[in-house]
């Protein structure tokens, strides 16, 4: 289910500039059963990285002020967003109302018992599962992946293979890295879910982008 963004020119092109991350990266031809990750962030980060959607330059978000440490390789998956049917999907499955996409490109966390030993690097990865994240109201599911061929993790193909001790680091992690004393967090995980439910999410958040940039395409193709 890959996308066709990355024609004969795409290719040439890229190989005078640099692609951009979100948009210039395929996302892999056998997606939603394995796909090709941007790592923005590995644990030994004390900052946190995002790419600016503008330049697609890796850019400081903001250092981290507390002990919170990225349990896993964290970061996104190319030429995903998270709109009106990632929301719609997100509100089915919670009971919850009227949830919307958060705008983003879809997270994802990797798996893999390797030191990376920083981000700004792209990984084939499995995805196994996934947390229902909403955060004020909006979707922001976190896949959870492994890396292809891991020694450790790369056997496991649905999130019911992992350890209770790994699935609560990584929801530990996500409910509070963006915590502040005397602020009320609205993030909640309101399920943890398999392979099946993290392929929908990801096959939703394909279309979503083809919406939201259905030219861009078009564009590509008459540089």
């Amino acid at each position: 289910m890959g996308n066709k963004l990355n024609d004969p020119i795409a290719r040439l092109m890229g190989l005078r500039y640099k692609s951009h991350p979100w948009h210039g990266i395929d996302v892999g031809d056998n997606a939603p059963n394995s796909v090709m990750a941007f790592i923005e962030m590995v644990p030994t980060d004390t900052v946190k990285y995002e790419v600016d959607k503008t330049s697609g330059y890796l850019k400081i978000d903001r250092p981290q002020k507390y002990s919170n440490v990225v349990p896993a390789l964290y970061g996104f998956l190319p030429q995903t967003y998270c709109g009106k049917s990632v929301g719609e999907y997100c509100s089915e499955k919670s009971g919850k109302e009227n949830v919307q996409g958060d705008s983003d490109p879809l997270d994802i966390c990797i798996l893999t018992e390797k030191v990376i030993s920083h981000g700004d690097i792209i990984a084939e990865v499995r995805p196994i599962g996934g947390f229902r994240m909403i955060d004020g109201k909006e979707a922001d599911d976190k896949i959870i992946a492994v890396l292809m061929n891991d020694a450790t993790y790369g056997a496991y193909t649905d999130i019911s293979d992992c350890s209770d001790v790994v699935v609560g680091r990584l929801k530990h992690y996500f409910l509070t890295y963006k915590d502040m004393p005397g602020l009320e967090s609205e993030a909640e995980i309101t399920h943890i879910y398999g392979v099946e439910e993290a392929h929908e999410v990801i096959v939703r958040s394909m279309n979503d982008y083809k919406t939201k940039f259905e030219n861009l395409e078009d564009i590509l193709r008459h540089v």
